[in-house]
């Protein structure tokens, strides 16, 4: 599991799966999202630019990351896969 920080309180979806590791590049990204592969909350977001905030639960290719609000106040995004608890 890793964590990610979001400066203000949202990260965008492209950045999101670039920094985490889910997209290798910011062109990969952008390919999986505006194809459908990406779900956020629950339902499949074409929109690259997205605002993320705590809470957030985003899927893509059988991995989950969750915005997450860390103690320090800050916002993090917190990522899982299956096999990881």
């Amino acid at each position: 599991m890793s964590e990610k920080p979001v400066d203000d309180g949202s990260i965008r979806l492209d950045q999101l799966l670039k920094v985490s590791g889910l997209a290798q590049t910011g062109g990969h990204a952008k390919m999986v999202i505006q194809g459908g592969e990406v779900v956020v909350n629950g339902e499949i977001e074409t929109r690259r630019r997205r605002k993320l905030f705590a809470g957030d639960k985003i899927e893509y290719n059988g991995e989950t990351v969750v915005i997450d609000e860390g103690d320090s106040g800050s916002d993090r995004a917190e990522e899982s896969s299956p096999d990881r608890p």
